[in-house]
């Protein structure tokens, strides 16, 4: 049998690679000609220059936005997995393991359209609080605004983390675990000192996706909460469906690629610092 030469295996993953430049890469590369290009059609950054003139709250907002809503993703997929992969009590494991994954296969702008219903001030969640005798109607108030975001990028983006983790949680060492159980480590140490550090690129892995889904999502932001400031797919839209202004618009785009290759930056030195170590 004559063995693959290099050009067979070039062969087979041209469609790939054609697919990547043509969805991912020549666009990449469109839009940051076009921030760079004035409206004269020469190099410069008065895009950039305007995109933080008018937009500069709006970046810090989105910054401070998916920050939040990742450190509460962290958290909570933590939780989820743990109580899975080290829980005892199993109908609770069950109905954990049930129920977690569904806002997994609901699209973003359903949730947002969900949200805006369990958060407004005469919502499902308001309703059902004062139903219990917690609060009166009158104290009631309305979530739309930039805690709905986070309520609702953590609500769908927690699942897809849990995921990961639960996967490197179970295919750890169990020795290890029982070890320092049998050592008299609670749970929540057992959980933040042993298993965690052993599955930190998986979670890694998983919150940079989530900071790339989060800062592409347009339902979210414009439809639980409309007011300013807003996220920068929102200004995005907005530049580009009232004045056509493509350069600015791509202006904030590329922001938004600083952004996360500043997250993806993070991730990628993390691993490099342990994969040096002996």
């Amino acid at each position: 049998m004559r063995p693959r030469t290099p050009s067979a295996g070039l062969l087979l993953v041209t469609p790939a690679l054609l697919m990547v430049a043509a969805l991912f890469v020549y666009p990449f590369a469109l839009s940051i000609t076009s921030a760079l290009t004035a409206a004269d059609g020469f190099p410069s950054i008065a895009n950039f220059s305007k995109a933080f003139e008018l937009y500069s709250g709006d970046i810090v907002f989105s910054v401070l936005i998916v920050a939040s809503s990742t450190a509460l993703i962290a958290l909570t997929a933590i939780a989820i997995a743990g109580a899975l992969t080290l829980g005892e009590t199993r109908w609770l494991v069950a109905a954990l393991a049930a129920l977690y994954r569904w806002p997994l296969f609901i699209p973003f702008i359903v949730a947002a359209q969900c949200m805006r219903t369990f958060l407004a001030k005469n919502g499902l969640l308001n309703n059902s609080i004062v139903s219990l005798g917690i609060l009166d109607p009158a104290m009631t108030q309305s979530f739309l605004d930039w805690r709905g975001i986070v309520i609702t990028f953590v609500w769908k983006q927690t699942p897809f983390v849990a995921l990961l983790l639960a996967g490197a949680m179970a295919s750890l060492d169990r020795a290890t675990i029982e070890a320092a159980r049998n050592m008299g480590a609670g749970r929540g140490r057992l959980l933040f000192e042993i298993v965690v550090p052993q599955v930190l690129p998986t979670l890694m892995v998983g919150l940079v996706l989530s900071i790339v889904t989060m800062l592409s999502v347009l339902s979210v932001p414009m439809m639980v909460a409309g007011s300013q400031p807003t996220m920068l797919t929102v200004d995005m839209a907005f530049r580009i469906n009232a004045y056509g202004d493509y350069g600015v618009a791509n202006a904030l785009g590329v922001i938004s690629y600083l952004i996360t290759a500043g997250a993806a930056w993070l991730y990628l030195r993390h691993s490099l610092r342990e994969g040096g170590r002996p």
